[in-house]
C-alpha cells in the first residue's frame, strides 16, 4: 500500500496509519490480509514504530524549542505543573503528552492508546499498570538503546504492546525531576539521555 504524505500535519499521519494498519497481522512482523486479493496492511511493528516517531518529535519540540527557551530567556512565561491554577504558565512536557494521550483515547477511530510510564513517577498516573509493563519498563531501563515488543490481555481483549525508551532529551526535562518535592531518598539523579521512562503503545488484535 502506498501513501504519498502531503501533509505536514502529524495528526493526518496518524490518520492516515491508523486506516493503513485495518486488517493488520496478528504477530509483531506479520502482514496478513482480510481477502486474499487485498493489498497488506501495515505489520503493528511498523505502525507502532511510525505512530512513536511522531509522538516524539513533537515532544522533543515542545522541550527543547519552547519549554527550554522560555527557562533560558528567563521569559514571563514558564512550565509549571499547576499551569491550570497559575497565570502566566504552560504545561510541562510530560503533561502536554499526557493530554495528547488522552484525546487518543478518547477517539474510537484511532485505532491505537499510548501512555508515559515509568519506574519512577512522580505521578501515580504513570505508575505501570500491567505485568507487561513493568517487564517493558524493566527491559528499557537495562537496555536504552532498544525498543521491547510483545502481546497481552487486557479485559478480555488482545493487544500488541510496543514499548521505547523515553529519555532526558531536554534540560528542562532532568531539572524537572531532579528538583520535584515528590521525588524519594531513592529517586535516580537524572542526566541527558537517561532512560526516565517508557512510552507504552497498544494496538487492539483483531
Amino acid at each position: 500500500m502506498n501513501f504519498s504524505f502531503k501533509s505536514h500535519s502529524w495528526i493526518g499521519i496518524l490518520g492516515l496509519l491508523t486506516i493503513a494498519c485495518t486488517g493488520c497481522g496478528g504477530g509483531a512482523n506479520a502482514s496478513a490480509t482480510s481477502a486474499p486479493d487485498a493489498e497488506p496492511g501495515v505489520p503493528y511493528k511498523k505502525f507502532s514504530d511510525a505512530v512513536h516517531a511522531v509522538m516524539m518529535a513533537d515532544r522533543t519540540v515542545y522541550a527543547s524549542k519552547v519549554v527550554t527557551r522560555l527557562k533560558k530567556q528567563e521569559a514571563p512565561v514558564e512550565p509549571s505543573e499547576y499551569w491550570e491554577e497559575e497565570e502566566h504558565t504552560i504545561p510541562l512536557p510530560a503533561q502536554m503528552f499526557r493530554m495528547g494521550s488522552e484525546l487518543v483515547f478518547e477517539n474510537p477511530e484511532a485505532g491505537f492508546t499510548y501512555a508515559l510510564k515509568s519506574k519512577w513517577p512522580l505521578n501515580e498516573q504513570n505508575k505501570p499498570k500491567s505485568e507487561l509493563e513493568v517487564t517493558a519498563l524493566d527491559f528499557l531501563a537495562e537496555n536504552p538503546t532498544e525498543n521491547f515488543y510483545g502481546e497481552e490481555e487486557l479485559g478480555g481483549k488482545k493487544y500488541f504492546v510496543a514499548a521505547y525508551s523515553d529519555k532526558a532529551v531536554a534540560e528542562a526535562c532532568w531539572s524537572c525531576h531532579n528538583d520535584h518535592p515528590n521525588r524519594g531518598d531513592d529517586y535516580p539523579e537524572f542526566a541527558k539521555d537517561d532512560v526516565m521512562g517508557g512510552v507504552i503503545v497498544r494496538v487492539p488484535i483483531d
